[in-house]
């Protein structure tokens, strides 16, 4: 389980935006993830997809490492931002664009806006 940590650890600090989600960016294999993915997209964020059904220890792992008991979980400049909600409800107020803007990390600030007046 320590490998496993070690594996979180260093994936959350070695890539500015981490996604662990079920399946991949490109294919999401649950509606949770999909609508996360989804998202950063849309939004042109760089990001690293790791999907947690390759490895039942990461899956677990990243449950226990967050103290979050949900997939998918995101993380920006080392810090867990939430899971599926969180981030739709952070996206439509606007407080993603601002934590990105506070972390610098690029991402279509158009594109965002467009969600939210798409959403309203």
């Amino acid at each position: 389980m320590e490998k496993t940590k070690d594996f979180i650890k260093d994936t959350i600090g070695q890539n500015d935006v981490v996604l662990f989600m079920k399946g991949t960016s490109k294919m999401p294999q649950c509606g949770f993830s999909s609508k996360v993915a989804g998202i950063l997209n849309y939004i042109d964020v760089n990001y690293m997809d790791v999907n947690v059904l390759d490895d039942e220890e990461v899956r677990q792992g990243v449950k226990d490492f967050s103290e979050w008991p949900t997939i998918p979980q995101l993380y920006i400049k080392g810090e867990f931002v939430g899971g599926c909600d969180i981030v739709v409800e952070m996206t439509l107020s606007g407080e993603l664009d601002t934590l990105f803007k506070d972390k610098g990390v690029n991402f279509n600030e158009e594109a965002a806006s467009k969600i939210r007046e798409e959403n309203k």
